[in-house]
């Protein structure tokens, strides 16, 4: 009979422990959690809190009495491993609540103790009034604040999923929010240009939002329970509640005592079949590196996805079965008041950090038909190799349909698809669902037409470095210029009269075009390059560059 023993009873854990029991009747399994829930939904706090998901008992998936009923399951909830003797192959256990230990021994042990939020070293940060949010007890202590306190501003430090959640669920209760960002965006996983899209919705919703910010002290108010935070620009800013959100850390205390192997960027080092380097300890999730699936380096990627695959993978591993873990893309998604923000794969920071060869493209195209009601702005970018045309990254925004086209490219980047290949893929179309042409259709027709030199691009960062060699060209409407903003120093020239008046322009200039976002630029590029100028399209066109720039 094969004993497993799992340390963490969320995402990984609980995976690994159903799992293995649907495979084995035999097995003895026994699943620690030193909190006072198990396969509680983390994802669903901040959703919680801010009203949307109003029942509470709805984020707890698995109780340990459900458990021990449906998966014969023993979940030993306030109860904490503390020690790992490798070669005993035992564990000690310590009662969170009388403080009593014991030891319990395994044939294999699955590590799945997740990440920790960051709180960073600074002056004044322990206090009451200041939280994060890891599970049901922080979210709890922090609906209590809400309750006791009534504060009338709450401020959040960290652009990332849990900061932009919780700063909408604030907004939602009425209470005033400040947003602070260290970097120059928030959502690092997408390229600043994209993010501009939800820079512009959260200053709509009245977030005071500041970027390129870092919290540098905090000062307790005790007589009038608030805090007076002191910004690194010299500003300071009165709340009546903070929450850190500056992102997580691997769990690997239990781990690193236990001589297992860390790796570069902090977590517990694995190899395709889940297992640490010692073969009867396995780990997964947040805590782990794992293999990026583009570029095959190790990566940090504290998501659920990968990490309920990885606990049902690592369970099938302890029972005699070869599943191998095919790598990590990173698809993620985070809604943003009424806008959505996703991606797959990388994104054009890391490619320039990795110096891997990369062309982008941009469009900014309609959800479903433009003539049926309803239909939204979808922003995508896709990154891809000129050469091979492999597929490299997506990111997309907009208010609807910004799901479906990163999972479609998340399906598309696995199955190692091409951009060539990319054009043929045939998607659902009636008005109310989608395009004849969908938004992955056309971004695949653009980046084609760049790896074939069908079009010479000139992309947002270029433009304002234009030299005396080259001349801008406007091809939008007059009407457009007065209402959406327009470039300085280009001439315009409509696309629909560009025929009768090319030859206003010279020919021993490059002529680079651009219209709202793309589509006319290259109807004209098409039209100046056959008739023998030189010229490069604006890839996006000035709803790139605009937000880009915001």
């Amino acid at each position: 009979m094969t004993k497993i023993l799992i340390v963490g009873g969320v995402a990984g854990g609980a995976s690994a422990a159903a799992r293995a029991r649907r495979l084995s009747e035999d097995a003895e399994i026994i699943m620690f959690e030193r909190g006072e829930f198990v396969s509680f939904a983390n994802c669903g706090l901040p959703y919680h809190i801010g009203g949307d998901i109003q029942d509470r008992s709805k984020l707890l998936l698995q109780t340990p009495a459900s458990f021990l009923a449906r998966f014969n399951v023993d979940v030993r909830v306030m109860n904490e491993v503390i020690g790992v003797d490798r070669e005993k192959k035992s564990v000690t256990v310590r009662n969170t609540l009388d403080n009593s230990e014991y030891q319990e021994s395994y044939d294999f042990l699955l590590l799945s103790p997740g990440a920790a939020p960051i709180i960073p070293n600074i002056a004044g940060i322990n206090n009451p009034l200041t939280h994060s949010l890891r599970n049901i007890p922080d979210m709890d202590k922090i609906i209590k604040t809400i309750e006791i306190n009534k504060p009338k501003h709450v401020t959040v430090v960290g652009g990332g999923f849990i900061g932009l959640e919780m700063m909408e669920a604030f907004h939602q209760l009425g209470i005033n929010t400040s947003l602070i960002e260290m970097a120059d965006q928030i959502m690092t996983p997408v390229d600043r240009e994209m993010a501009g899209f939800i820079h512009q919705e959260i200053k709509d919703k009245g977030v005071d939002l500041h970027l390129n910010i870092a919290l540098e002290s905090v000062l307790h108010n005790s007589d009038q329970q608030s805090l007076t935070l002191t910004l690194n620009n010299g500003d300071t800013l009165d709340t009546g509640m903070l929450i850190m959100a500056i992102g997580v850390r691997p769990e690997t205390k239990l781990a690193v005592e236990a001589g297992l192997k860390i790796g570069e960027l902090g977590g517990i080092q694995t190899n395709e079949f889940m297992q640490t380097n010692d073969p009867s300890i396995y780990a997964v999730g947040d805590a782990i590196e794992e293999k990026d699936f583009v570029t095959g380096e190790q990566t940090l990627v504290p998501l659920a996805g990968p990490a309920n695959r990885q606990g049902r993978m690592a369970a099938d591993n302890m029972l005699g079965r070869s599943e191998s873990y095919q790598g990590t893309q990173g698809t993620a998604i985070c809604k943003v008041f009424d806008f959505a923000i996703a991606s797959t794969g990388k994104n054009e920071k890391q490619l320039k950090r990795d110096n891997i060869r990369y062309e982008k493209a941009y469009v900014h195209t309609a959800s479903h038909a433009s003539y049926y009601p309803g239909a939204e702005v979808v922003s995508f970018k896709l990154l891809f190799d000129p050469e091979s045309g492999k597929i490299l990254g997506a990111q997309a925004a907009g208010k609807d349909g910004v799901d479906k086209r990163i999972d479609i490219m998340a399906v598309a980047q696995r199955a190692g698809m091409t951009i060539e290949q990319l054009q043929h893929l045939e998607l659902t179309y009636a008005p109310p669902f989608g395009s004849a042409k969908d938004v992955i259709n056309q971004a695949a027709f653009v980046a084609n037409n760049i790896i074939k030199g069908d079009s010479t691009p000139i992309h947002f960062d270029e433009i304002d470095d234009l030299t005396d060699n080259q001349l801008l060209l406007d091809v939008r409407n007059p009407g457009e210029l007065k209402t959406v903003g327009y470039l300085e120093g280009a001439i315009n020239i409509p696309v629909d009269q560009l025929r009768d008046r090319m030859n206003e322009l010279p020919k021993d200039k490059e002529i680079v075009i651009y219209c709202q976002v793309g589509l006319r630029g290259n109807v004209a590029y098409r039209q100046l390059v056959n008739n023998g100028y030189k010229a490069r399209n604006l890839i996006g066109g000035y709803r790139t560059y605009k937000f880009a720039k915001a």
